[in-house]
């Protein structure tokens, strides 16, 4: 597929299998997140049933201000794949690419992308979200996110 050239972030840059577990997350957690109400509870209930009440709300805190900070406060809207979707798009590419940086401790490259994604007074805030996030994740035993493995498709109106 070839989106539009205003979808330019949609475009295929690599396939979900070919992501480690905190990529591969980072990138269905985001898909679950802009969704809908019910898969943002579905995804909200894997992070809490994995790590505990406590840091399972603080995860999914963080990422919910870290989503919010994008929308409010991003260059442009992310564009993002359906749910099911086994291709990555290059914005949820970046996205989860920006999240494992942030999580290994490469202050400067996580902060080059945020810059990418966000305004540059943005930056540092998300950045620290995105680490706090991707800490999360690698407390997890991570494969697929159950709650994304347990859903039946949805009809989208994201790229395909």
């Amino acid at each position: 597929m070839t989106p539009a050239p205003d979808h330019r972030g949609g475009a295929t840059v690599g396939h979900l299998q070919d992501y480690d577990a905190i990529t591969a997350a980072s990138i269905v957690y985001l898909r679950m997140w802009c969704n809908s109400a019910d898969t943002q509870a579905s995804m909200a209930h894997d992070l809490i049933a994995t790590l505990g009440i406590g840091r399972g709300r603080k995860a999914v805190e963080a990422f919910a201000e870290l989503c919010g900070m994008c929308v409010q406060h991003g260059r442009r809207p992310l564009c993002r794949h359906a749910l099911h979707c086994k291709c990555v798009g290059a914005d949820e590419a970046s996205f989860a690419h920006f999240i494992a940086a942030a999580t290994e401790g490469d202050r400067d490259d996580a902060m080059l992308i945020a810059i990418l994604l966000v305004r540059p007074d943005v930056a540092p805030i998300i950045t620290s979200l995105a680490a706090d996030f991707g800490l999360a994740l690698k407390q997890m035993n991570l494969a697929t996110p159950r709650a994304i493995a347990q859903m039946p498709p949805q009809r989208q109106t994201t790229l395909h």
